[in-house]
């Protein structure tokens, strides 16, 4: 498998812990943001939107958006388990990503915040921005997950494989965390797994050297 990704990409960041998590070997494809690489001719064949991760699996077919990536990995490669069994604990696990996946991180992706300064909003109305959003998905999930392990139990999930990022994220803004104690505790454990330890962005070949 093939992954087109970033190193600071939070949804490349979740693609490639799921990867990590099932001990699924991939060659990481990198694609520099900053530089506008996902808006050149090379990437917009692979992906149209012009947006990462995508992956190319091994029968050649390329899958774009992580959640759709993420739940491909589960249906394809079924062990170790993400999802639970049973459908009430499914979904509750698929609402929690949801709330990072469809109302916090879209809010503060770069697009979005180069239009909110294109539309004359300084740094400081930015930031707040970001603060707002991110703080209001943190404290609802602290209210869904449970009071030992990770998000939902010893093992690491796909709610794990969003909120570790999102954490990530709200750590560049500058979000204060200390009111979230379960969130803690899971980023806790998940700093100890050798399957996060292996994503986090600073372990990827497109990392910048300090």
């Amino acid at each position: 498998m093939e992954l087109y990704t970033y190193y600071r990409s939070t949804s490349s960041y979740r693609v490639r812990i799921a990867l990590a998590l099932k001990g699924l070997d991939y060659q990481a494809l990198p694609v520099n943001l900053l530089k506008g690489e996902q808006r050149g001719a090379d990437y917009s064949a692979v992906n149209p939107q012009g947006r990462v991760p995508a992956l190319r699996t091994d029968a050649g077919d390329v899958l774009v958006q992580s959640p759709a990536i993420i739940e491909y990995l589960e249906e394809a490669y079924p062990q170790p388990a993400l999802l639970p069994v049973g459908a009430e604990a499914r979904a509750k696990v698929r609402g929690v990503a949801a709330i990072i996946g469809c109302d916090v991180h879209p809010l503060h992706n770069v697009s979005v915040l180069n239009q909110l300064r294109q539309l004359g909003h300084d740094e400081s109305q930015v930031n707040q921005w970001i603060g707002h959003w991110i703080g209001q998905g943190l404290a609802a999930i602290e209210q869904l997950i449970g009071d030992d392990g990770f998000c939902f139990g010893a093992s690491p999930g796909v709610a794990d494989v969003y909120l570790i990022p999102q954490l990530y994220a709200a750590e560049r803004f500058n979000i204060d965390l200390s009111g979230y104690p379960r969130i803690r505790r899971v980023a806790a454990l998940a700093q100890q797994h050798p399957a996060f330890a292996k994503a986090h962005p600073s372990c990827q070949p497109d990392t910048p050297a300090q």
